[in-house]
């Protein structure tokens, strides 16, 4: 799978897992913001994903949200709304496994220039940009994008709203 880590593997782990906070970031027109990564060594190997990354030390995963959305993107204008999503995954990246507990904060801007200013060496040879994508879209892309149902779950979403609690969604193991 997925430069979803493309950190450089530090972080705050519990148990085997790595601890990632990741941002489900809306803009005026409910477009949802999306990186393209691919393995460091293989353009082709390519996929699609919202931003986010590890835990550092102790900060909070909130904490965390943001610093890699302003790290990926340069976005901080922003106010963190709820957990939507929670997901286990396991994923082989730059010639390692990455087993990790995501969790999906819901976000919105009215800026959309992207402009990544602080990302890790791997970062910078594995992410090759972003994009706004309506949900239309989304549902009709070709590409991979992770998480795998992240179409239905967004329609779900600017139809129903943030949920009540977080959703736990099935494990991804690729």
């Amino acid at each position: 799978m997925s430069a979803e880590a493309v950190g450089e593997g530090q972080g705050t782990y519990e148990g085997d897992l790595r601890k990632v906070a990741r941002v489900v970031l809306l803009d005026p027109q409910d477009r949802i913001l999306l990186l393209h990564g691919h393995e460091p060594d293989d353009l082709a190997d390519d996929w699609w994903f919202t931003p986010g990354g590890g835990v550092e030390g102790e900060e909070s995963r909130e904490e965390a949200a943001l610093r890699e959305l302003a790290e990926e993107t340069g976005i901080t204008e922003v106010e963190l709304g709820p957990v939507l999503w929670r997901r286990r995954c396991s994923f082989p990246f730059a010639g390692r496994r990455w087993d990790q507990d995501e969790w999906y904060f819901l976000a919105r801007t009215d800026r959309t220039a992207v402009e990544a200013v602080g990302l890790t060496e791997l970062e910078r040879r594995s992410v090759a940009g972003a994009r706004w994508w309506t949900c239309p879209e989304l549902s009709r892309a070709h590409e991979t994008v992770y998480p795998t149902r992240l179409a239905g779950l967004l329609r779900t979403l600017l139809d129903e709203g943030p949920p009540a609690r977080p959703v736990i969604l099935d494990p991804e193991i690729v």
